[in-house]
């Protein structure tokens, strides 16, 4: 497929409600949104920078600069066989992969299109439908968490996973667990503790949580090997995990029993896979991570949680969960068993609806051959 055209839009995406973790408070999400065209075919794809370097080094302002001064004239104009021909041609970009997975994000939903199937279908998938679980961000007390829990219990969700943070933490979940003695659940600290806490927070073993997520440094694999052998509760790592090669070591040093998938924060959907396969042959399950992603991030994350080693519910809720208006059609919506369809559709599944994203657009780019 000749590359013909790529378009850069950025988009202000106003949340339904304040999410807060340990590294600071979002309330809208300026988003980048890139249209590839090849013939008379259109992909999508959605970069998941944040607008400050906290979850990342990554923003906003440095995903557009890569995109639109390197990534993109390396591929404009190229003929692109399949999605590893293309990152063949970005491979003299070290880094950047949020920039570069929503590249890659639009051309396997080009790639997938052009051989009329459903991207989840094209990566290997092998299920209907995903299990959802919500993310909860810090709330202003334990009553308006207790409420909010309680919220989504009753919409469906099969898993609740909780945001902590220093004095946001044991007290916390002890009155959770107090209330909802039996739910899955799981906590998230985004890094924000060090190995010196190892004993404050082996006390978490006490709660029957699924698994602690990335308790430590974002770059740390030795510090979590140790903090791993001290606890009984499965350490999951998220920001750790940013190739194969973090992978592989995280599974040799014994970092962690989970890994946690993001398709931006590992470079993409090919890389994404590479690591669920990994996984997969070390007996290690894996689960999709969200990133406050609209419906384009929404449907490229459910194609990869169809594969077979998504074992464990993932951050992937319904549409409305986040966004009053979200800019794809039909919305991602929660089954009554707690699940979300997988797209049946070629690529990735729903029609874009133009018109909200042109609504919501501040600034756009459009590169031709």
């Amino acid at each position: 497929m000749i590359i013909e055209e790529i378009q850069l839009r950025l988009i202000n995406m106003e949340l339904i409600s304040l999410f807060e973790t340990s590294f600071g408070r979002e309330k809208k999400r300026k988003i980048i949104i890139v249209k590839m065209v090849s013939d008379d075919l259109e992909g999508y794809g959605e970069c998941v920078a944040m607008e400050g370097p906290w979850y990342s080094y990554e923003t906003v302002e440095t995903a557009w600069s890569i995109l639109q001064k390197y990534m993109i004239p390396l591929v404009l104009g190229k003929d692109v066989k399949d999605p590893s021909d293309l990152l063949k041609l970005l491979s003299k970009v070290r880094g950047h992969n949020m920039a570069r997975a929503s590249l890659e994000e639009a051309f396997w939903d080009l790639y997938a299109k052009s051989l009329g199937e459903p991207l989840s279908r094209v990566l290997g998938g092998v299920k209907n439908k995903i299990p959802s679980g919500v993310s909860i961000g810090i709330q202003k007390n334990i009553q308006q968490l207790l409420k909010t829990i309680d919220t989504y219990l009753s919409e469906g969700y099969q898993r609740v996973k909780l945001k902590i943070k220093p004095s946001w933490d044991i007290e916390v979940i002890k009155e959770v667990r107090k209330h909802y003695p039996d739910i899955p659940l799981m906590v998230d600290a985004n890094a924000a503790y060090t190995i010196s806490d190892a004993h404050h927070l082996k006390k978490l073993d006490e709660f029957n949580l699924l698994m602690i997520e990335q308790p430590l440094g974002y770059d740390d694999l030795v510090d979590h090997a140790k903090l791993q052998s001290m606890l009984k509760t499965p350490i999951c790592l998220d920001e750790s995990i940013k190739t194969i090669n973090d992978a592989r070591a995280a599974l040799k040093l014994g970092s962690c029993k989970i890994i946690n998938i993001k398709v931006g924060r590992v470079g993409g959907l090919f890389y994404a896979k590479k690591i669920h396969d990994l996984c997969q042959a070390n007996g290690v399950p894996v689960w999709c991570g969200g990133m406050l992603e609209t419906g384009i991030g929404r449907a490229i994350n459910v194609a990869i949680a169809s594969l077979p080693n998504f074992k464990l519910p993932n951050d992937i809720s319904a549409s409305k969960r986040y966004y009053h208006e979200d800019i794809v059609d039909p919305p991602f919506e929660l089954n009554s068993d707690g699940t979300i369809n997988v797209p049946k559709n070629p690529g990735i599944g729903v029609k874009i609806l133009e018109e909200r994203i042109e609504k919501k657009t501040v600034k756009e780019a459009t590169f031709k051959v």
